[in-house]
């Protein structure tokens, strides 16, 4: 089997694990998941134990009952084109989507925060961030201050200030990171400015 073949058999067999993972994640049980796809509950089974081989009429439907891209229930090699979108990854209890991969320059993010309270644990580090909130409301403490912030509030911060931010316990929140280590701040500049700087 050549390495092109092997890469494929192996993204193959992972894609029963990750639709398991994936509807025990969000709770859903086969009965749910077939009414909503319309795929039959033995098929659905079948397909998350490896006993029947992923099509694209099965992912397909699965893939937006699920609200999630096609790769996320395939996986794929990954192929390094600067164009694909970064893998979304775990960060306590978070969800974080790395929106750039450009080391040693300020790096963006999208954090997903659930709905889950969790105690502020404070902590300082060099450099400097911005967070801009997308949706719900997020808690943010920063230095003796406590603050909740509504979707399109913003706030920039020196981090060697103690600082945590997550949820408000009541609902999730999407918030949008801006964050520099050397502790580059970000410049605004007014549109139609004739005379720029």
């Amino acid at each position: 089997m050549d390495d092109r073949a092997a890469m494929i058999a192996a993204a193959l067999e992972q894609v029963g694990p990750r639709l398991k993972r994936l509807r025990t994640q969000r709770q859903v049980t086969l009965t749910a998941l077939a009414a909503a796809t319309g795929i039959s509950k033995s098929t659905l089974s079948r397909l998350e134990t490896g006993q029947r081989k992923a099509s694209l009429e099965l992912l397909l439907p699965l893939a937006m009952a699920y609200n999630v891209p096609l790769d996320d229930l395939v996986g794929g090699p990954d192929i390094g084109d600067p164009r694909v979108r970064l893998k979304p990854r775990r960060v306590k209890g978070r969800t974080v989507i790395p929106l750039t991969q450009q080391p040693g320059s300020t790096q963006a993010w999208k954090i997903v925060i659930p709905t889950t309270k969790s105690t502020p644990e404070p902590r300082s580090h060099e450099g400097h961030e911005w967070l801009y909130v997308l949706s719900g409301r997020m808690r943010l403490v920063l230095g003796d201050r406590d603050l909740v912030l509504q979707p399109g509030e913003v706030v920039e911060f020196d981090t060697n200030i103690p600082h945590w931010f997550g949820s408000t316990g009541h609902e999730p929140a999407e918030v949008l990171s801006l964050f520099g280590r050397h502790g580059e701040e970000m410049h605004t500049r007014v549109t139609g400015d004739s005379n720029p700087p």
